[in-house]
């Protein structure tokens, strides 16, 4: 009798080891994703995306409000914004208004997704950026106890040497002060493997952008593809399962959905189902 309840009990813990969720908290979720209902009425799409169980954002526009009316909006919900991104202009050119603005908003990052010009890239648009990106992240750190991150999107991943030219950013940069944003689509695009980045490069990936690709469709370097290529989680080319291990094990603090496509409507929940049907 006792070896049979022994046995049962057995049987349940590896049941329950069997279903433990892969991804337990509720992802953030990206401002851009709802960026033509934001411009339109800020306060009942933030109540919308409430309503999807998400509390944490990513601003990467105002929408024509203030940092602080942004923030009252989001206290008002129990929402939060974690990280709060810009162009590459106002980061190097009014790094103290940035940093004003992050902290009104409550974010703890500053993040930047996009280097006017520097496409294709080269090998000397890698060395002025991390010089850049050195600077910038100094400024927001000392001065104002925020961290920096770029955004990737694909184009870095031009090959160079042994490696890529994100690998010639990463080596110049300094790690107390350039952190990384992986947007997991921009990864894959240009042919790398996301969850080898983040066993690569562990902790200097402090935020991720949740994404995948339209089956079929091939990617370059060019840091472009048409919205329509943004399709739910689970649904494209990503190994996602196998990519959020790898982020578990790096210590990825934030993680966003971020949808262009015109389908959020169904696209956004789909995706949020998938993340919670994933167990170890």
């Amino acid at each position: 009798m006792k070896l049979l309840i022994f046995l049962v009990a057995l049987a349940c813990s590896a049941l329950t080891q069997a279903a433990e969720p892969l991804f337990p908290q509720a992802p953030g979720m990206v401002s851009y994703t709802y960026r033509d209902l934001l411009k339109k009425d800020l306060t009942g799409t933030l109540d919308l995306i409430r309503s999807l169980g998400v509390t944490d954002m990513e601003f990467s526009n105002l929408f024509g409000k203030t940092a602080a009316e942004i923030r009252q909006a989001l206290d008002a919900r129990g929402m939060v914004c974690s990280s709060f991104g810009v162009s590459y202009a106002e980061a190097l050119q009014q790094t103290d208004a940035v940093a004003a603005n992050a902290k009104i908003l409550g974010a703890k990052f500053v993040r930047v997704a996009w280097l006017p010009n520097r496409q294709p890239f080269t090998l000397a648009h890698a060395e002025l950026t991390a010089t850049e990106f050195n600077r910038i992240g100094k400024d927001l750190r000392e001065k104002h106890s925020l961290t920096y991150c770029y955004h990737i999107h694909g184009y870095e991943f031009t090959p160079h040497a042994d490696g890529t030219l994100f690998d010639v950013l990463m080596a110049k940069t300094d790690p107390k002060y350039v952190s990384i944003e992986l947007d997991l689509l921009w990864a894959f695009f240009p042919g790398q493997d996301p969850a080898k980045l983040l066993g690569s490069y562990g902790d200097r990936i402090k935020l991720i952008h949740l994404k995948d690709l339209k089956k079929g469709i091939i990617g370059d370097a060019s840091g472009k593809t048409a919205v329509e290529n943004d399709v739910a989680l689970g649904t494209g080319q990503l190994d996602l399962p196998e990519i959020l291990r790898a982020a578990k094990k790096a210590g990825v603090q934030h993680y966003y959905i971020e949808d262009e496509s015109p389908s959020i409507a169904t696209q956004v929940p789909q995706s949020i189902t998938y993340l919670k049907s994933l167990t170890l």
